[in-house]
């Protein structure tokens, strides 16, 4: 006989690759859920997503409130700390710099498969409108500033040889010409984002940038800063 997907029998990698799926759908997740609303999200029947959620929360990395609605825990935290620490370690200071002169959150992009993942952010100290960039947010490579930022430290040649499949934006040949990338509209429709690579020695490509609202700053002067700021991490990382 056949295991459903909801059966007990499922195989111990579909239940790593279901933890990892209800861990990603809370991260992005605007609120706590309830383990309803994760199992509808998940696809899987109501007790199979409490059996996973059970272990998770064994190891703190997801929390219940008093309401029982699931929301990520503290473990993650601990976790993230080790991914790419160097690099987070020298970003931050100079995206704290960033946020705070250029009042617009700052953060470090990495690219992975056809995703760029937001590794760290730092937002800006002030009461006014501001986009929130959470650490873990993912958008396609093909949309926004950072994507370009990224495919422009590559000629197209050596982007097509390192990922196939994924097309080179023109933009991306316009970015390596200026320097820095911009976009607007692309991820979030009224939303703007300046950017430039970061190379990360032995480690995965890489792209500093900025996302905000409106901006009275100039463009040029915005990439001056953020390419200041991307050069000096290179240096601490060698």
């Amino acid at each position: 006989m056949t295991p459903n997907a909801g059966s007990a029998q499922a195989s111990p990698s579909q239940t790593l690759s279901r933890g990892i799926r209800a861990l990603e759908i809370l991260a992005e997740a605007q609120q706590p859920l309830t383990i309803a609303e994760l199992a509808d999200a998940m696809g899987v029947h109501r007790s199979v997503a409490y059996r996973i959620l059970r272990t998770l929360e064994d190891h703190s990395l997801l929390v219940r409130d008093d309401g029982g609605r699931v929301q990520p825990g503290p473990g993650l935290a601990v976790l993230a700390r080790g991914v790419s620490r160097n690099l987070q370690s020298a970003a931050l200071p100079e995206l704290t710099q960033l946020a705070n002169t250029l009042t617009m959150s700052a953060f470090v992009a990495v690219w992975d498969r056809e995703e760029c993942v937001t590794l760290v952010t730092v937002d800006p100290r002030h009461s006014g409108p501001a986009v929130v960039q959470h650490p873990g947010s993912r958008h396609p490579i093909s949309a926004g500033a950072p994507g370009i930022a990224i495919q422009s430290a590559f000629t197209e040649q050596e982007w097509q040889s390192l990922a196939p499949g994924i097309p080179y934006r023109a933009e991306a040949a316009e970015a390596r010409r200026r320097g820095f990338a911009a976009s607007h509209d692309e991820v979030i429709t009224g939303v703007s984002s300046l950017a430039v690579p970061l190379r990360v020695p032995g480690g995965r490509p890489a792209a500093l940038a900025v996302v905000y609202i409106r901006a009275a700053q100039d463009p040029d002067e915005v990439a001056g800063a953020l390419t200041e700021a991307a050069r000096r991490i290179e240096a601490q990382l060698g």
